[in-house]
């Protein structure tokens, strides 16, 4: 991020600011037309008018999340492109990085939805079980709140293991220009082996990144909650409260645009940094870049591109095991 901002938080900022701003017009829209017709309604609809408001309402929601992913998903493309560059010595602007990395944006997205929609049919089979436990026999609520209880913690655990094993499959999809299925079986074998290594910084960075977050964003948000008492304890200034939460909402909402493209773009980065790692301990990455630099150094501009695997690689790795007590 010190190396190149604009490219990489100038892209993450922006991509988390038109997330925000999507988000303020559908959902704030949506549901001012929906208060608007709730209070105008006669009263015999209310009931109905306000059922299918408060659907409006859930349905809008979805249509930030889907932004929010798919710009997350960007943003991911874009440093593992920005951090590539960078390891041959170069230093893309910010159009530049976004052009090296759009070819394989929508293959990553079609990655990320798959992975969403594989996590939502796991989390379906536990509360479905659980459902029916809970459902032949009143008796056996106990049983069906262990079983949830079971199925959460196995749910961890498998994403914490599917997390790890398949944490580069982005990295290999930018860069090595691979489709899904074969990103998928190259992060499971240069994983093997380094399993724990993998996981252990991955899970790191992810722990300082979110205590960090909550150091920055809570006390924003315990004063946005009692502000409005401490500045006027006794309610003599009229709307003083309401302006107080206002202020410091909008405050929240700053810092917290901040505070997520700094975190996403240390953690598409280390994903980045983790998957460059593997390939040099497991297949001489570290070479083929040096030959690379070294080459272009010396006016050669034939040479190709080290991270895209030739077929004759791709061969080779599809056929190499890597020692499981490394």
């Amino acid at each position: 991020m010190r190396r190149n901002p604009k490219a990489t938080f100038g892209s993450a900022l922006l991509v988390q600011g038109i997330t925000i701003v999507v988000s303020v017009l559908v959902i704030g829209g949506v549901t001012w037309f929906a208060v608007s017709r709730i209070t105008s309604a006669a009263p015999d609809d209310r009931d109905a008018i306000t059922a299918g408001s408060v659907l409006a309402i859930i349905l809008a929601a979805l249509i930030p999340i889907a932004i929010s992913l798919i710009g997350s998903v960007m943003v991911q493309g874009v440093v593992v492109a920005e951090v590539a560059r960078a390891t041959l010595g170069e230093k893309l602007r910010l159009g530049q990085v976004w052009r090296a990395a759009a070819p394989r944006l929508w293959a990553l997205v079609g990655w990320t939805l798959l992975a969403s929609l594989a996590a939502l049919i796991a989390v379906g089979l536990v509360a479905a079980v659980v459902w029916l436990v809970i459902a032949v026999s009143t008796d056996l609520i106990a049983l069906g709140i262990g079983i949830g209880v079971i199925g959460a913690l196995g749910l961890i655990v498998l994403y914490a293991w599917l997390g790890t094993k398949l944490a580069i499959v982005p990295s290999i999809i930018v860069l090595e220009r691979a489709p899904v299925s074969r990103a998928v079986a190259r992060s499971w074998r240069l994983t093997r082996g380094y399993f724990w290594r993998t996981f252990g910084v991955l899970a790191l960075i992810s722990i300082i990144l979110s205590v960090a977050s909550q150091v920055v964003t809570t006390p924003i948000s315990l004063i946005m909650g009692i502000g409005g008492s401490l500045i006027d304890p006794t309610g003599s200034v009229e709307g003083a409260a309401l302006t107080t939460f206002v202020v410091t909402y909008i405050l929240l909402i700053l810092v917290s645009l901040v505070v997520t493209a700094v975190t996403s773009v240390v953690t598409a980065a280390a994903v980045s940094l983790v998957y460059i790692d593997l390939r040099m301990r497991t297949e001489g990455l570290d070479l083929e870049l040096v030959r690379f630099v070294e080459a272009r150094q010396a006016g050669d501009t034939s040479v190709p591109d080290p991270f895209p695997l030739t077929p004759r690689e791709r061969r080779g790795a599809a056929d190499t095991t890597v020692p499981t007590g490394s």
